[in-house]
């Protein structure tokens, strides 16, 4: 009886005591993934996430920094051409299987794999030996990659040239390492909640699409004990107004972005949550040089550029602390100097002047039988900036614009298949801080990942040298002069710099804003209670 009083008496206690709470962080995320495979995505909103759920060699700190990841230590030979990387001892995945040297092997022949990944991160490894000719499918044998385990937990990475800023790429997340037994049983399948094993500070829970990607602690990776975070939800939002709105109504603690029209008012009041932080990434259109007229007409193109009010669109329209451009590699990159055009310091009437005169010469006297179509995905910030641009070009040479917005996913694969007959809307933030990260998506040889189908054998001659120069010096005089071709055939429209402009809770804590907008959960922590008058 003295039992049965007992044990009644500790179930009333039981359901007399709160579980303890799930400390989540809501995240917004701007577009419903493209794919969770890390090889095969390309766009922002995915690697937010996979700075989460995976890891490489290398990763990022909550400064951007690159800090050690699945490998404790690494060491480069004399030469620069052979790298040593060590895995951390007791590195396990979120299963609780050992991460092998053969793991990291598979998931890099991976990348450069065009049957796999379409190869479309491979151009990161192209230091790599015979990694550029295994993704252009002139060498079938993947054995063939500079990448081999000398032990069970020993990588060497073979070099054709030095790389210096390895361990920096290395630490994007398009170059996680996954493990090598699951992912070639399942599939495709692998990528899915119950089948997708990982080695990030979190591992995934739920996606449901459009709705959200639920990320929970992984209790087997290192840091584990000092992730403060329970669970990280990230929420597909394309529409900022409405991102926006559940900011402001506790939904969220994070937004992706913040509608340009609200960013005043959001100093006015929310200053404590408003972030606008200058990112290593420049914004700009590229014209489709798979077709006519942009592919042979460059005073067309030329015209279109110089009437670009650039000061008007950072202070008037996207308001978050960007800066006009006109050079595609953005500052903030260590010795290079930016290739401005000659016209970039004329006053405005000059340059209406003389573009007006190119694109008489183009065919298009007054803007007569021109049409521009400006393809850019759904967004605040995009269809404001579409149209600027059109006022700008009707106003100045007479020229008619027709804009078309699509859904992130959609707008990428129109993008790739160059499917637009005009202008896209582009942007790059650098994986890491060397201008060749930016230039190389230029190459004849990118496919369809060269934003305007720019093909200038002179161009990749220039980054093939640089690759092969050992020279400091020299290397940064080739990468300007590649830089200065592109900038003078006009592949390339730059309009500004980015600056990440957001709202964070001041609940959110450990929160540090960097040039590379990278901000692991990991590192984060919530305390207090959202901000009053939200």
């Amino acid at each position: 009886m003295l039992n049965r009083v007992r044990a009644a008496l500790a179930a009333m206690l039981l359901l007399a005591t709160p579980a303890l709470a799930e400390t989540a962080l809501h995240r917004g995320n701007m577009a419903e993934p493209e794919t969770l495979d890390p090889h095969r995505a390309t766009g922002l909103p995915e690697a937010q996430i996979f700075y989460d759920l995976y890891e490489g060699l290398t990763s990022r700190g909550p400064d951007g920094a690159t800090r050690p990841g699945l490998a404790e230590r690494w060491e480069a030979s004399a030469d620069g051409r052979t790298w040593t990387f060590h895995l951390r001892p007791g590195a396990a995945w979120s299963d609780g299987t050992p991460v092998t040297a053969s793991d990291v092997v598979f998931s890099l022949r991976r990348v450069v794999d065009p049957a796999a990944t379409q190869g479309r991160n491979a151009n990161y490894l192209w230091p790599v030996t015979n990694a550029k000719a295994i993704s252009e499918g002139r060498v079938k044998d993947l054995a063939a990659l500079g990448v081999r385990a000398t032990g069970p937990s020993t990588v060497e990475i073979a070099l054709d040239h030095p790389a210096p800023y390895l361990p920096k790429v290395l630490g994007w997340p398009m170059l996680t390492v996954l493990p090598e037994a699951p992912v070639r049983r399942h599939g495709a399948d692998f990528f899915r909640p119950g089948t997708l094993v990982s080695a990030g500070p979190y591992r995934l829970a739920e996606h449901v699409p459009q709705g959200h990607v639920k990320l929970v602690r992984n209790d087997r990776h290192r840091d584990a004990a000092r992730a403060r975070i329970d669970a990280v939800y990230f929420y597909p939002t394309e529409d900022e107004g409405t991102e926006l709105k559940r900011f402001r109504a506790g939904e969220l603690h994070t937004t992706y972005a913040l509608p340009p029209v609200q960013v005043d008012w959001a100093r006015e009041n929310l200053p404590q949550a408003l972030r606008a932080t200058p990112q290593l990434g420049t914004y700009y259109y590229a014209p489709n040089l798979t077709r006519e007229p942009w592919k042979s007409n460059p005073k067309l193109r030329q015209a279109l550029a110089m009437v670009i009010d650039r000061d008007t669109i950072v202070s008037k329209l996207t308001r978050g602390g960007e800066l006009p451009a006109t050079a595609y590699v953005p500052p903030g990159v260590p010795g290079h100097t930016r290739q401005e055009p000659a016209w970039a310091s004329w006053p405005m009437e000059k340059r209406v002047q003389e573009a007006r005169r190119l694109l008489a010469e183009a065919g298009y006297p007054g803007g007569k039988g021109l049409t521009v179509d400006l393809l850019f995905d759904t967004s605040d910030l995009h269809r404001l900036v579409g149209v600027g641009l059109a006022g700008m070009w009707q106003q100045a040479l007479g020229v008619r614009t027709r804009m078309t917005n699509q859904e992130w996913k959609v707008f990428l694969n129109t993008r790739r298949t160059k499917d637009f007959p005009g202008l896209s809307r582009q942007g790059y933030i650098g994986a890491y801080d060397d201008p060749n990260v930016f230039l190389e998506w230029f190459r004849g040889d990118m496919g369809p990942e060269n934003p305007a189908g720019y093909a200038d054998p002179a161009f990749d001659a220039l980054l093939d040298r640089a690759a092969r120069e050992v020279d400091p010096g020299a290397r940064r005089a080739l990468l300007e002069q590649a830089e200065r071709r592109l900038v003078d055939a006009y592949a390339v429209i730059p309009l500004f710099t980015y600056s990440s402009t957001r709202l964070v809770d001041p609940a959110v804590t450990g929160w540090v804003d960097n040039p590379l907008d990278v901000h692991p959960t990991l590192y984060l922590g919530l305390s207090g209670k959202p901000a009053a008058g939200r």
